[in-house]
């Protein structure tokens, strides 16, 4: 797989296959020699050497390199030549570095410290000596003493037999004493050396580290490890003692499950059950007395509350037993990645995707783009896919400069380990450059970069200016040929290499990870499926060209915020004790740019970070769409691997007749698994995981004469069921991933684009058993659910510095319009074969889990009861009616006791999570707030859609906003969905009015129940604040709940006067008769 092959295009069906080359090139550039007097690496001057000639740091391709870079890259870099890669020798006249023993030459000592009380240069290096990585903490002498008056530690008296020569330790030279004592760094004639004598029982455990003494004591201690790991694994020990703390180390799990301290989950768990007891009574007070002069509200307001109930159910029990993870970095690099070893890491495929560059920028996709290929990962293990399902040229074109500029950004990031490696988000962050003591050469690179990369801006916001306007005859490329996608519902599959293995090199000539341009084919008449589609033909094109074990799929806006998220992932995904039966690791999703207050709860903090970790203690958390790392082999539809039972034990205690019993109901029990299991099933896993067929003509043929049945049957149904590619087909069998040997790299590209053909999932299981599942917008919760029903298991990793992030739209509409399509996938899965009230019973689907996944599909038909109870306190206030009769003391003490119930519940979940009461109070008012619009809708969309087949569309008409920070999130927008709420607030804010005013008419006695009724109303006002908030906008940057409270203080106080009539005189009233005549 080259990066200079070019773009490839082409059609299965149609049999065409075009490469189209870049500029004409018919090969990789070669990396040009740098000349020039410059130092490449600060951009200062080479400078001249000692004898007055130009520095010349490297013998073999003379790089330019002044004197204090090439120090700096001996002593802290990694000593080679940043272009040819050879070892850095020391030159005359600079100070010696670890290695420099094994060169070949002479020693240039009386040069090395000439004028050393003088010259600052040679303090410095003799400070680089004498410190010896303990910092400068204390003042280096500026003369030499030639006998030192050290005091021994002993009082020059042997307190062993130890000869001197073979002491470790010898007197530091202090000058004048010293608080420290340091071995000497070099050896000098001139002066003389008294070594002392150490006691081994003192000194060998602080400083003897080398001496004989000190071997002899490893070596014993080297025989007991030896002994006691043989006794501990069965004489199995180890090759070398040395090593046998680390092979340890290298034993342990690569992560633990944390609990949640009993102090904090068992009261939860005993409020819930109270709930639970306080609920039962709550509705037989509520059933039995039954309101008869407002019998429809009681009726209606009943059967919401039973269906809040059954939510909150549903919701509650799958947080029954919350945990959190903790992972452990070191071990996995003790286990996989030792140093100055190959890694064995496993290699893990990137999936980034997108549709329209005018939507989503192609920056933003550049980015994360970015982030990937600087990943904290061995380079030979990472492949950054990109599908571009809209086949804009755009993209292709950003992408290209993408890869140009990796080039410098990803060894800039690995040089300096600098966090988040996404270049816009990293340039936003405020850096301290006196902190921690930050170096100059740091200061002058991060300077050059920031000026590259705002180059870089400038070259995609070019691109994107010149794609406004589409020229008549399509788009051509820089050789004149014709954009294969010019035609976007009507084009060849496209496969472009940007960076490869012959072809993805940086400035320093280090290896880049790979970069592939993915476009798949699209023709009229074909259902493409959307996102859930473009995924599939990722996992394809990846499985042929690549084939890693794992991937990770990433929304076009989400960036890499933590560089070593993927050694987190794999701490669980490569663990030998559970990663076995993990098939996605699930990250959270954290957003850059939303507002402090988070108005409309876009951070989704009550769901990450307490149903989430909930789901994680019975079988793992659902997925979310993006920020997750995949086992390839769960896509493919396999079942987990079955734990293996330890053998039953049997007593000799029982009676006979007992053990008759037990033998036969056990028996029956076989019988009844056997029969089962000839149910057949297309796939399943043996011991080794390997998968196999489970077909009885496949047994059956293997024990005939003709040995090749088996083999024929075997691929006739895997070309059934991944279609007719026998690359691909062969790459599902390989469990640890890895590319066919034989396969050249023009007949990988070939089949690449065989895979991503619009009819290669016709009449194959794609969609409804492997990959991303067909059937909703929300594809996410379908993939998971069926994986789960597999047997899987997920985990829920939360490390402390977040993996992923990216952005949310800010504005209540944009807002509204995501919640819209998240309910509207619900609705189609409710009212699919996959709905998880009736699908899945019998597989490896855990009963709290299933009532995650039930709740996932049910939410938006909460919209209908919700809205219904929040229309109740506005007609109560109208009609002089209520929900309830009046209340005796049994009632209000359930009453009560329901509503600190709920109080409790939520105040000690957030206790055990961590969750702060404004993130609690924002998800309780965006619950009410997209129940009765976004849910609303989806629910009679989902219901066109299923029932007519009518798939309606909402259009949104913007007005534009300010230049100030977070002017979005003051945008109006108008769309259908805000009708709803409007209405309830207005009904309610008239109820209001009129409740109040009927008080004031009626007395002093009609006050008593009216407080019921205006908690009931003032409980939807104030949870339906952030919706109206965003409805009203800035409005001069006058408060909105002045405005509102204006508004209906001014109603009641108008009343109030009409009532009052101060300045009218009082009088009874005209005298009223009657006229005779008979209006019945």
């Amino acid at each position: 797989m080259e990066a200079s092959a070019g773009l490839v295009a082409g059609s299965h069906n149609r049999n065409e296959l075009v490469v189209i080359r870049r500029d004409g090139e018919s090969g990789p550039r070669p990396v040009q020699r740098i000349k020039g007097h410059v130092c490449q690496i600060c951009g200062d001057n080479v400078g001249l050497n000692e004898d007055k000639e130009l520095f010349v740091a490297c013998n073999e391709c003379a790089f330019p390199m002044c004197k204090t870079c090439y120090e700096y890259e001996r002593r802290e870099g990694s000593q080679v030549c940043p272009q040819c890669k050879t070892r850095l020798k020391r030159l005359k006249g600079c100070a010696r570095v670890d290695g420099d023993e094994d060169e070949d030459g002479v020693d240039d000592l009386e040069n090395e410290f000439k004028d050393m009380g003088g010259d600052d240069d040679a303090e410095s290096v003799l400070h680089s000596h004498l410190s010896y990585g303990r910092g400068g903490d204390y003042d280096l002498p500026r003369s030499f003493h030639t006998v030192p008056n050290v005091p021994l530690l002993t009082n020059g008296q042997m307190v062993d037999d130890i000869p001197p020569e073979q002491h470790a330790l010898v007197p530091s030279f202090m000058g004048g004493g010293g608080k420290r004592i340091h071995p000497l760094p070099f050896a000098d004639p001139n002066m003389p050396v008294q070594p002392r004598s150490m006691d081994p029982s003192k000194d060998l455990g602080a400083y003897g580290y080398g001496s004989v003494a000190w071997k002899e004591r490893m070596e014993l201690w080297k025989q007991k490890q030896e002994k006691s790991h043989m006794r501990n694994d069965g004489g199995d020990g180890g090759d070398d003692g040395l090593d046998l703390p680390l092979m340890d180390e290298a034993r342990q799990p690569l992560s633990r499950k944390l609990p949640f301290p009993s102090s904090q989950i068992n009261p939860y768990r005993i409020i819930i059950i109270i709930r639970l007891v306080v609920l039962g009574f709550f509705f037989h007070y509520r059933v039995t007395h039954p309101v008869h002069d407002a019998f429809a509200l009681w009726l209606i307001s009943v059967i919401c509350e039973i269906w809040f109930a059954c939510s909150w159910v549903l919701d509650q029990f799958p947080k029954w037993l919350p945990i959190e993870r903790e992972t452990y970095l070191d071990r996995l690099a003790l286990r996989y990645d030792k140093e100055g070893q190959p890694s064995q890491l496993a290699a893990v495929d990137f999936f980034v995707s997108t549709v329209d560059p005018m939507k989503e920028p192609p920056l933003v996709t550049a980015n994360t783009v970015l982030s990937i290929l600087a990943v904290d990962y061995p380079v030979d293990k990472v492949s950054c896919y990109v599908s571009d399902d809209g086949a804009a040229m755009l993209t292709f074109e950003a992408l290209s400069e993408t890869s140009e500029f990796a080039k410098k950004w990803v060894p800039f990031c690995k040089k300096f380990n600098i966090e988040p490696r996404a270049p816009e988000w990293y340039f936003q962050q405020k850096m301290d450059y006196l902190k921690d003591k930050v170096m100059a050469s740091f200061v002058r690179e991060r300077r050059a970069m920031k000026r590259e990369y705002e180059e870089f801006k400038v070259r995609i916001n070019a691109l994107v200016a010149k794609a406004q306007k589409v020229p008549e005859e399509g788009w051509t490329m820089q050789d004149g040929t014709p954009w294969p996608g010019n035609n976007v519902r009507d084009h060849p599959g496209m496969i472009q290499v940007f960076l490869g293995q012959s072809g993805g090199h940086d400035e320093d000539g280090n290896e880049l990870p790979r970069l592939v341009y993915v476009s798949r084919e699209k023709r009229p008449g074909y259902n493409h499926h959307k996102k859930a589609g473009a995924m599939n033909a990722l996992v394809r094109v990846s499985a042929v060209l690549t084939n890693a074990p794992y991937l990770l799929n990433l929304d076009c806006d989400h960036y890499i915020n933590n560089s070593k998220a993927l050694r987190e992932a794999m701490c669980f995904m490569m663990d030998p004790l559970v990663g076995k039966r993990v098939c996605y690791v699930q990250f959270p999703q954290r957003f850059d740019g939303i507002d402090r207050h988070d108005r409309y709860a876009n951070r989704n903090i009550v769901f990450f970070d307490i149903n989430m970790k909930g789901l994680d203690g019975i079988q793992g958390p659902i997925y979310v769409g993006t920020g997750c790392v995949f086992r390839r082999q769960a896509l493919y539809g396999y079942d987990a691997p079955k734990k293996k039972k330890p053998p039953s034990r049997t007593c000799n205690c029982w009676p006979k007749w007992c053990c008759c019993f037990c033998c036969s109901s056990r028996k029956k029990k076989k019988g009844d698994k056997s029969k089962k299991d000839k149910k057949p099933k297309f796939f399943r896993r043996t011991d080794n995981a390997a998968p196999v067929l489970a077909l009885d003509g496949v047994e059956e043929g293997a024990e005939g004469k003709d040995g090749e049945k088996p083999a024929v049957i075997s691929e006739q149904k895997l070309e059934k069921k991944f279609g007719q590619s026998p690359v691909f087909v062969a790459s599902t069998l390989l469990e640890n991933g890895g590319t066919l040997k034989s396969a050249n790299p023009a007949s990988l590209l070939k089949e690449a684009i065989h895979v991503i053909s619009c009819g290669y999932e016709d009449k194959t299981d794609w969609g409804k058993e492997i990959g991303w599942i067909y059937g909703s917008v929300t594809e996410d919760i379908l993939t998971g659910f069926k994986m789960h029903c597999h047997g899987w298991r997920s985990i829920y990793c939360v490390p402390k510095l977040p993996a992923f992030k990216g952005s949310a739209p800010l504005n209540l509409s944009d807002r509204l319009h995501q919640v819209l399509r998240w309910a509207l996938g619900s609705v189609e899965i409710f009212f699919s074969k996959h709905c998880p009230i009736w699908y899945g019973y019998g597989g490896g689907l855990k009963f709290l889990e299933r009532f995650s996944y039930i709740n996932s599909v049910v939410y938006p038909w909460t919209s209908i009861p919700l809205i219904a109870y929040c229309t109740l306190p506005a007609i109560c206030l109208l009609t002089g009616k209520f929900i309830t009769p009046e209340l005796n003391n049994v009632a209000s003490l359930w009453f009560m006791s329901l509503f600190i119930c709920i109080f409790a519940t939520s105040i000690l979940e957030m206790r055990w999570s961590g969750v702060r009461i404004d993130d609690w109070w924002r998800n309780e008012q965006f619950w009410v707030i997209g129940g009765v619009s976004a849910h609303l809708f989806a629910v009679f969309q989902g219901l066109l859609k299923v029932l007519a087949g009518i798939d309606t569309n909402f259009t949104v008409t913007s007005k534009a906003g300010d230049d100030e920070e977070f002017s979005e999130l003051y945008t109006f927008k108008w769309t259908t969905l805000l009708i709803p709420p409007t209405t309830l607030l207005i009904l309610n804010f008239i109820g209001v009015v009129a409740g109040v005013s009927n008080a004031i008419n009626n007395g002093y006695e009609s006050w008593g129940p009216l407080f019921g009724k205006l908690f009931f109303a003032f409980w939807v006002i104030v949870h339906l604040y952030p919706f109206l908030k965003g409805l009203v906008g800035r409005q001069n940057r006058t408060p909105t709940i002045v405005i509102v409270w204006s508004i209906l203080l001014a109603s009641i106080f108008s009343l109030l006067w009409v009532r009052i009539d101060p300045f009218l005189a009082k009088g009874d009233g005209p005298l009223l008769e009657e006229c005779g005549l008979d209006c019945n």
